[in-house]
């Protein structure tokens, strides 16, 4: 059996590879979830709640069709915080980490798989780079547990307290979404602690750790503080992340928040927090349904761009984002190459960064085009669930725990494309021709 294993996996791509170990991670979750244990009432959850939860804790999305805090038992909670933190970290990531730790070796085959899973720049130096991703995940994660114990010890007891820190530290910093509030209000992510200063800003590091990029953190341990020695990639990811943390707060506080009653404290809290979890870590402060339209299309557009390249976090990713940006800046002032920081861009990375974009937006829109004629509801709502589980985010309107049998299935399949990447899911899939040494005539074709 395991010579036909190993013959299997042999003939697989690195896609296939990522793409089949993402699945099994989550039939063997929802197998768990199945369990009559794994629920507070002692009775076996059903399939399609199961699997639906399973999806979006591997995912890290953080949609959900039953409360966790209520729903679920600590069986059950334990079981959606593995499946997010190996979701967290990537499939192929846990596995490889789990064969580091045994002290096998790990073949060419392997570490090319993990080059891809990782969005590592080259296969040399992969392994040590897994490595630093488990220390550094962790680290940070026992850092932002450390920092919840005062609020949730305090409120809850030290025993709970700690399990609460725990959960709330890996869903955030894997831009999960996952939370155990429902036992104040279900369905309530964290609104009750709105107001909380050290619950806000924890929670915001953590999703803007996770949101970085492994691959950023790898640079800035070695730089420091010295940008200009900073590699091109993680360059043009600060400024972007940095962009997009400035620039929808203040669209926040001053249209959004501005004419709420709420202190000054609580209208820069709930503008800042909600301009980082959109960018997909799917935690809520303040409720969606009294927010204006032009709100809900800022966080709808801030989810479709999400995280960056080899994070925790899913969507677009902000280097997508700065090619598109750069190069349509290239086009208007006539320029033949697109470039950051003294680099010139591949075109091969400008076609990928196009095809990304219209697969996200093709995705988007006719799956919320689509739930919105089965359920009957309005667009807007149905595109937001779209764009939160495409972007693997986890915000919701509150249609999601209604939803029938084919919408959810909509949802799951966008959750599942989101994480593992839509190009990967593509090359999965696709034959790779063998290269072609010749080339078609070339004609032209006006555009605009």
């Amino acid at each position: 059996m395991g010579c036909v294993m190993k013959a299997v996996l042999k003939k697989l791509t690195s896609f296939q590879i990522i793409l089949l170990g993402f699945a099994g991670v989550i039939f063997t979750g929802m197998l768990l979830l199945m369990l009559p244990v794994a629920t507070a009432s002692g009775k076996s959850a059903g399939f399609s709640d199961s699997l639906f939860t399973s999806v979006s804790a591997v995912c890290v999305t953080g949609l959900i069709t039953q409360d966790t805090a209520t729903y679920w038992s600590g069986f059950g909670q334990t079981v959606i915080l593995f499946l997010i933190q190996i979701g967290g970290l990537g499939v192929v990531s846990s596995a490889m980490a789990l064969v580091w730790l045994t002290g096998k070796r790990i073949n060419l085959k392997q570490r090319s798989t993990m080059q891809e899973a990782v969005s590592a720049q080259q296969v040399g130096g992969v392994v040590r780079f897994t490595r630093f991703i488990v220390t550094v995940t962790f680290f940070i994660e026992l850092m932002g547990c450390l920092m919840f114990m005062p609020v949730f010890c305090r409120e809850l007891g030290f025993l709970k307290g700690l399990w609460y820190s725990v959960f709330h530290s890996v869903s955030a910093f894997c831009n999960a979404g996952f939370d155990l509030m429902g036992y104040k209000e279900q369905f309530s992510s964290l609104t009750s602690y709105s107001g909380n200063v050290l619950v806000n800003v924890t929670a915001m590091m953590l999703i803007i750790c996770g949101g970085l990029g492994f691959a950023t953190w790898d640079d800035i341990r070695e730089n420091k503080l010295q940008f200009r020695k900073y590699r091109m990639q993680s360059k043009v990811i600060l400024v972007t992340t940095g962009i997009l943390l400035v620039v929808p707060m203040i669209y926040f506080f001053f249209v959004e928040f501005s004419g709420w009653d709420m202190s000054l404290k609580d209208k820069l809290l709930a503008s800042a927090f909600h301009t980082v979890s959109p960018r997909t870590a799917g935690f809520n402060t303040v409720s969606f349904s009294s927010m204006k339209q032009g709100s809900i299309c800022v966080i709808i557009v801030l989810m479709l761009i999400g995280g960056s390249s080899g994070s925790t976090a899913g969507g677009m990713k902000t280097n997508t984002l700065a090619v598109l940006v750069s190069s349509a800046v290239s086009v208007f002032k006539h320029r033949d190459d697109t470039d950051f920081f003294g680099r010139r861009i591949d075109d091969d990375n400008i076609h990928r960064a196009s095809a990304l974009l219209m697969l996200y937006l093709t995705l988007f829109i006719s799956g919320g085009v689509a739930i919105s004629v089965i359920e009957d509801l309005p667009l807007i709502d149905c595109m937001f669930e779209t764009g939160s589980a495409v972007a693997t985010v986890g915000l919701t309107t509150g249609i999601t725990p209604s939803l029938g049998t084919a919408s959810r299935c909509i949802l799951m399949i966008l959750m599942f494309i989101g994480r593992i990447g839509g190009l990967t899911f593509i090359f999965a899939g696709s034959i790779h021709d063998k290269k072609k040494f010749s080339r078609l005539p070339l004609d032209k074709i006006s555009i605009g």
